[in-house]
């Protein structure tokens, strides 16, 4: 089962002096109270951990057998609070380069769609 969980963003409110560190903690905070307890926190940042769609399937089988949730974090406009990165089981790349939440929201769709579907045993065109 996958769930989609959207965060409201931190109101930006640049005259009274409010930094983008402040508005990541803040949404950092309203993450961490959505998040299931004892979940996999796996925070996609483009200084993270590259890995092919057979490792992320690989992966999706461990965490299928240790049970639980596991819940992709992606972060807003501004990116993801370093509390949230350095509290993270796995800091994933989808790409080297930095893009809108909105499309890692497509991207990882499409590689949880293609790790599944090895999962289930479904040729992989790349082998």
């Amino acid at each position: 089962r996958i769930q989609l969980i959207e965060i409201k963003p931190a109101a930006r409110d640049r005259s009274a002096g409010s930094s983008t560190g402040k508005w990541m903690l803040l949404e950092a905070a309203r993450i961490t109270a959505a998040l299931p307890t004892r979940c996999v926190k796996v925070v996609l940042d483009e200084r993270g951990k590259a890995c092919t769609t057979a490792e992320l399937a690989g992966r999706f089988e461990r965490w299928r057998q240790n049970g639980g949730d596991v819940a992709f974090i992606i972060g807003g406009a501004d990116g993801t609070a370093p509390e949230l990165q350095r509290d993270a089981d796995l800091l994933l790349a989808l790409s080297s380069f930095t893009l809108p939440h909105g499309l890692c929201r497509v991207m990882l769709a499409e590689q949880l769609y293609r790790a599944a579907s090895l999962r289930a045993g479904h040729p992989y065109h790349r082998e």
